[in-house]
């Protein structure tokens, strides 16, 4: 017999447990205890407001990932005693450094550009942070409600009701287990999508409403990066490294990072999800780059504790979506909101929660969830420091499309220009449409370079890699990455790219093997190995790859990422 579909009903329905969400919602419950402190005596009071945020994640923060460097402006608006509660900040930075690689040395760059000056700021792991932040939240009475994927948009005409979450207990071939649990109708006066980069909701909701008519093309970096523990205290606490140049080519976005927190070392390669060489591998690169003598110093005596991948938004200010409509809002990564300048964007995240917060109270003042009111969060967002930060690197990412040289030329004009550069507004392309077919790249048909071996000390396989992220799925359930044409991905895109997919993908989810049946290679898909960091969804050059969420509680569990 089915089991019937539970509704659940609450006033404001957060999405994702980041950042973004997570300060919407604890801004939101203060907003109401403050306004029913004053509405004691005379006034409407907002009386038994519940306000809910689903994760995707087994627990809270276990999807999270950043470098991270925190820019506190937002924090101490939000919590001026944060340090007094035991906000979990790794390190202030003590000092900044920039270098540029080549294959064996580094040449430090005489003068560091202002955006990267980050004193005042601090190291920290955005996975701890955002769980201390959920403790906070749920103390507030705020449901919190881990393991739950969204999966479907819920609308009443052209009103966003809810979500619905997804079935638990479907085996892989679509059939109902013993375990099978229906997903659940999570009906809200307002829905605030803080999904994160690439959200599978955020995705269809932007295609139904035509939220980004207009804009620049949405396009992404992939960022990798480990964790290692360092074998004694580092004298160099608070060390801030940024690096260009090796390994990337100088056509390529992206660089290199190292932040040293005292125990422990976080470090990274971001590449561009806009390359055009179709055999480029990040994941190998960024192997590569932990064999630069002067990276593999840092890691003399060091070992491995903890790997993950995630997709950042590096579009800019041109790329954002409208973010409101009749019955939600968007905000953090999910809007776009990152200043790839500076290489930030957790501030930007949560100053956008709280901008959704107060435009959601006074909606429930009003009663009224429509576009017209909702419409404020944009214009709240339009007066702050956010979008002012926003638009003076509304070209930055653009200004690199001719590569590292002229993109540092790029920069610096607009640095002069308040953000403007050559001219106003530079357009871009979607970044899957840049990759070159091997013919175009190469001049002849070519295959891949040899992967670097790995020594499984300082570099490793992407299946080493996997483990060191905590990932764990349901290996029973239909896969998550939806193909729409294998045929495709057998023939055409063989002969035109050699399958970057498997390339692409920093987790080894799909690997290119030989058919039993003798009869060449098929695409064989590892849903099990994947990190949820959407590169698949954002860099196939077919645009056949669908990412769309398994089953709620699966995917990785990071640890101080």
């Amino acid at each position: 017999m089915d089991k019937t579909r539970e509704t659940l009903e609450v006033d404001v329905l957060f999405v994702g447990a980041g950042p973004a969400s997570l300060s919407g919602a604890l801004h939101l419950r203060n907003l109401i205890e403050a306004h029913n402190k004053q509405a004691a005596s005379q006034g409407k009071r907002l009386d038994s407001v519940s306000i809910a945020v689903i994760e995707k994640g087994r627990e809270i923060g276990a999807h999270i990932l950043s470098g991270a460097i925190l820019d506190p402006i937002a924090l101490q608006e939000l919590i001026p005693n944060f340090a007094e509660l035991g906000a979990p900040l790794a390190s202030p930075v003590t000092q900044d450094s920039l270098y540029y690689l080549t294959p064996y040395n580094k040449i430090p760059f005489p003068w560091i550009p202002p955006p990267l000056h980050n004193h005042g700021n601090y190291i920290i792991s955005l996975n701890r942070f955002v769980k201390w932040m959920g403790e906070l939240v749920e103390a507030k009475d705020v449901d919190l409600f881990p393991g739950f994927a969204g999966t479907e948009l819920l609308f009443e005409g052209e009103q966003l009701i809810g979500i619905r979450t997804g079935d638990k207990g479907i085996d892989k071939q679509g059939r109902k287990k013993d375990s099978y649990e229906p997903g659940v109708d999570i009906v809200a006066k307002a829905v605030v999508f803080g999904e994160g980069v690439r959200g599978s909701l955020t995705k269809q909701l932007i295609r139904r409403l035509d939220l980004d008519r207009g804009k620049n093309p949405a396009v992404y970096a992939l960022g990798v990066k480990e964790v290692w523990e360092l074998p004694n205290a580092s004298e160099k606490k608070g060390q801030v490294i940024h690096t260009l140049g090796y390994p990337l080519k100088p056509e390529n976005y992206g660089g290199g990072f190292i932040y040293d927190t005292g125990n422990m070392l976080s470090l990274g390669l971001v590449v561009g999800l806009d390359y055009k060489d179709p055999f480029l591998d990040p994941h190998q690169e960024f192997q590569r780059f932990k064999t630069h003598p002067f990276v593999a110093s840092l890691l003399q005596g060091a070992r491995i504790a903890h790997y993950g991948a995630k997709a950042i938004p590096e579009g800019g200010y041109y790329s954002m979506p409208k973010s409101y409509f009749n019955g939600g809002l968007i905000i953090g990564d999910s809007a776009g909101l990152l200043n790839s300048q500076r290489l930030k964007g957790i501030h930007l995240a949560m100053k956008s929660g709280m901008l959704a917060a107060e435009t959601l109270f006074q909606a429930l003042l009003k009663e009224d969830f429509s576009e017209s009111t909702l419409s404020l969060y944009e214009s709240r967002l339009h007066t702050s420091w956010a979008e002012k930060e926003l638009y003076k690197v509304r070209n930055f990412h653009q200004g690199f499309d001719g590569g590292l040289f002229r993109g540092l030329i790029q920069a610096g004009l607009q640095m002069m220009t308040g953000g403007r550069g050559w001219k106003e507004r530079l357009w871009n392309s979607p970044g899957h449409t840049r990759m070159k077919r091997i013919e175009d790249y190469y001049g002849e048909r070519a295959e891949p370079p040899a992967p670097l071996s790995a020594d499984g000390q300082r570099t490793f396989t992407k299946v080493n890699n996997v483990y060191f992220s905590g990932t764990k799925h349901e290996e029973d359930q239909p896969a998550h990455l939806l193909i729409a044409d294998l045929d495709v991905c057998h023939h055409r895109c063989r002969e035109e790219f050699g399958n970057p997919c498997q390339r692409f993908c920093p987790a080894n989810v799909y690997e290119i093997v030989d058919d039993e049946a003798g009869r060449g290679k098929h695409l064989q898909l590892n849903p099990s190995n994947c990190v949820h960091c959407k590169t698949c969804d954002i860099m196939d050059p077919y645009e056949i790859i669908t990412w769309v969420p398994p089953e709620g509680g699966g995917g990785p569990n990071y640890v101080n990422l």
